[in-house]
């Protein structure tokens, strides 16, 4: 069963290398609204975003106080 999941995840890999090499379907207007997309769910997300990163940089310089203290 494993040797299956480790053949599946090579293809996997070499299935998306070939896609992104493949530029016959891929043009401007593509990246352009990809681009949009992500900068629109990062805008909506932006408290939560910014509110995790606060909380996990807390949580680092907390336990590298206990680490070097």
């Amino acid at each position: 069963m494993l040797g299956r999941s480790k053949r599946l995840g090579r293809w996997s890999a070499r299935g998306m290398t070939m896609l992104w090499k493949d530029r016959s379907g891929l043009g401007t207007l593509e990246i352009v609204l990809i681009v949009a997309v992500i900068i629109a769910i990062a805008l909506l997300f932006k408290d939560w975003i910014i509110g995790f990163l606060q909380d996990l940089f807390g949580k680092v310089e907390g336990n590298s106080d206990e680490v070097f203290n």
